[in-house]
This record gives C-alpha cells, structure tokens and sequence, in this order.
C-alpha cells in the first residue's frame, strides 16, 4: 500500500539516507566506464552524473556479480549510471534502499509519463517496452491501480494449481520425448523456453501453433534487444487478435476471465495487461528454469541441493532466486518529486533502475554472500510493494519451474553438461538474466510414448 503521509523526501530517521558517499569511482578504482563523452542534451537535466558509470557496458562485459559488488563498494546503495546512448538513471542496488522505494509509490511512481526525458528517448532505444506508457496496470497508480491489479489476480487465481502441475508434467514429458533418444539435448531451446510458453498459451487460449512465435518475440522484448519494437507490435496485435475471439467464444482461460471481470476492462486495458502478463509469464519461467538447471550441471554442492541431499527443489528454486535472479533490473521508477535517497539527491521526473539482483547480494541480508537461503522467500526477485508480481503468479510460476526440474530430474539421472562452463553465454541483456544455450549429454532412455502435449 502506499504512505502518502510521507510525500516531502526522506522521513526522518528513515535508513535509507544514512548513507553519504559521492560517487567518484577515482580512489576507490571503481568500473565508471566513462571515457566516452556524454550527450550533453539528456545530462542537462542531471548535475550528479558528470562520473556516471555506463552501467549497461559493465554488465556485458563482465560477470554481473562481481560488477555489482564493486559498484556498492565504491558508490554504496544508490549511484548515477548511464544507460544504453547515455540515458542517464539512478541505479538502485542496497536492499534496504530497494525496499523502501518499492514500499513508497508516493514518491517513486511507476507512470513513466513523469520522466523528464520521455520526450528524447529515441523509438528504437533498447529499453523503449519498460517505459512506453500503455493503459497497462503496470503503469496505473492508486485507486485504478487497485481496480486493475484486482482483476488480473482474480484472473490468475482461479487457475486450478493441480490440474496446471498435470498439464506441466504433460509437456515436460513431451518435449523429454523429443530429445531422449539422443543422448543430447540443449536445455534452453529444447526445454526450457518451451514448457511455460507452451503453458501460458494454454493457459491464456492462445492458438497452440503461436508457441515458436512467442517464444521468439518474448524474449527480444525482454532482452531489450535491437529487435524490441517490433517484437513488441508483433505480440500487441496477436493480443489483439485474442481478445475478439473471447468476447465472442469465452473459454476456461486467463483471457476471457479478464474480459468478463465485473471492473469493466477496456480493449487497450484488456491488450496492455495480457502483453505484460505474457511476456513476464514466459520470460521469468524459462530462465529460472534455466538457471536451475545450469547450477545444477556446474555446481556440485548446489546439485546436492537440488536433489534432495539437504534441501528440495523448492529451496534449490529459491536459492536460484536469490543468486541468478531472472529479472537482474527493471528500469520502472519516476520521482514523484525532489527526495533523498541513499544520500543522493533525487529530482523530480528522474527515472530510477530497480537492480533486484544486486540488492539480493547486498552484504546487509546475506553476509556471507554465498549462504544457502533455502525456502527463505526474502528476495527481490519478485519485487515488493504494490508492483511486486500481482497474486499469485509467484505461486504459479513456482509451480511451472519446480514441475520441469522435477521431470527432467527422473526423466535423465544421470544428465551431465556438455561442455566447459566456461562456454555458456548468457543473453546479452542487462535487464534479464538467462543463458543463449545449454548443451547436455544423458544415457539416451526410450520416450514414454506417443501423447499429446496438453
């Protein structure tokens, strides 16, 4: 819920402010990154960001974590990054500091039509789908928010959990079929990015035969890629598309519970809202799946883990969640007005970038840094606050994930990695966090047999 009690800056007292270091990156030999001269035209409006640090190069040149540790090391909790062509942004990386944005829409709105730049960002900026305003609940504020965030979650509870784990084990089996002859498999494209697309198509009523095209378009969207804008126009119209079909031929689906919800949803509200919710619906699932599985395939204590020698699956999942996170950063923030935070001083109209990676890896809840948190539910990875991921999707995708690791698990005992680790490539995105490929080898088992994916 919001604090509307506290709209005039940082409270007094609150923690969020305690800390005062200047980001200088000189002494400390932080990674700025900038050498290059910036556009004058976009740091007009940001007299803090003469040293920012080009966040996005960092993050694909190097390993995410160690970046993040050196970043809180030499500018703490909250520092100025340039984003793709220099966009300038606040960077959010302390927990605590993370936390107390999220919890205060009051003062970090996520309309984007408040950022002070809206008007500069070229189209075809990478990041363009986090921050086109759309009659979406991601960007309704307040009562509406509430009107809307209530139909989506209305939508997605009534899902019936068992018969969504049957129909995952059903396509995991399947798509196991495909491959299990083989002896090898790459377990992104094979398995990975296919079961939750081919759940959420069911799930939404979406034609069977748009997974390949789903699949494909998701994921440049969520990476930001050159390809975004289309990517995005290509999904819109397939939405589009859906929902005449439903208002005429209701089903048992997310689609037409949105579109007969008693809040009265708009075509452009109905659009927006399934957009949003398919491409996060596809794109958290398949990497947290895939993620789990190459921790599983590179690191012995956590595959101890992951098959029951001091945890479950369910705290493996977790603890993928807290370490490789699907959703690194999301740039989703606006100041509402001029405030304070992490000692930084925060205009109004500034966009600020939530790093929900970084604030998971924040020495303040895990000191050690490389704990197993086991179920420990703590984490950023879902957001937090009224934007965190609507009711009961976390529950949901767990369900999906935990399914897919589990058949994969009995289906392949003895699934190894194909080669060195350190030859899997990540996609090259700093919003999400998901590998390009992953290369197995199995004793090659018989298919169950023919059956249809649902």
């Amino acid at each position: 819920m919001t604090d509307d009690d506290n709209l005039t800056g940082r409270p007094t007292g609150d923690p969020t402010g305690e800390s005062t270091r200047e980001s200088t990156g000189e002494s400390t030999g932080a990674p700025t990154g900038s050498a290059e001269p910036c556009r004058a035209d976009l740091l007009a409006g940001y007299p803090d960001h003469g040293d920012a640090v080009r966040l996005h190069r960092l993050l694909a040149e190097r390993d995410p974590a160690e970046v993040y540790e050196e970043l809180r090391a030499a500018h703490g909790p909250v520092l100025p990054v340039l984003l793709e062509d220099d966009v300038p942004a606040w960077y959010v990386l302390g927990y605590r500091e993370l936390r107390y944005v999220t919890a205060h829409p009051g003062l970090f709105g996520r309309d984007c039509r408040r950022w002070n730049l809206i008007d500069r960002i070229h189209p075809t900026w990478p990041a363009i789908a986090y921050v086109t305003w759309q009659p979406s609940a991601a960007f309704s504020e307040g009562a509406e928010r509430q009107r809307r965030g209530g139909a989506v979650s209305d939508a997605l509870d009534a899902i019936d959990r068992v018969e969504l784990a049957k129909t995952c084990e059903r396509v995991a089996d399947a798509l196991i079929d495909e491959f299990a002859g083989l002896g090898e498999a790459d377990l992104i494209a094979q398995y990975a990015d296919r079961i939750p697309a081919a759940v959420i198509v069911r799930a939404f009523g979406l034609p069977e035969t748009e997974v390949a095209d789903t699949i494909r378009d998701t994921g440049a969207v969520a990476d930001g890629t050159e390809e975004a804008a289309a990517a995005y126009e290509r999904l819109l119209d397939r939405i589009r598309r859906l929902v005449v079909i439903k208002r005429v031929q209701p089903g048992d689906d997310v689609t037409s519970r949105l579109v007969g919800h008693e809040a009265g949803l708009s075509d452009p509200e109905l659009h927006a809202d399934l957009l949003g919710l398919i491409i996060s619906a596809h794109g958290v699932n398949a990497h947290w799946i895939g993620n789990t599985l190459r921790l599983m395939l590179v690191d012995d204590d956590f595959s101890i883990t992951l098959q029951g020698g001091r945890g479950s699956v369910t705290a493996a999942l977790h603890e993928v969640l807290w370490r490789e996170p699907p959703l690194q950063n999301l740039p989703a923030r606006f100041a509402v007005q001029d405030c304070e935070l992490g000692g930084r001083r925060i205009r109004t109209g500034d966009l600020i970038v939530l790093g929900f990676a970084a604030a998971n890896a924040d020495p303040q809840v895990r000191p050690d840094g490389h704990g197993h948190p086991g179920t420990n539910r703590a984490h950023m990875s879902f957001g937090h606050g009224d934007y965190g991921c609507p009711f009961p999707a976390p529950e949901l995708a767990e369900i999906i994930a935990k399914t897919a690791i589990e058949v994969l698990l009995d289906r392949l005992p003895d699934v190894a990695l194909a080669v060195d680790p350190g030859e899997l490539r990540w996609r090259p995105s700093i919003w999400t966090r998901g590998l390009l490929a992953l290369p197995v080898r199995f004793t090659p088992v018989s298919p169950l047999g023919p059956a249809a994916m649902w």
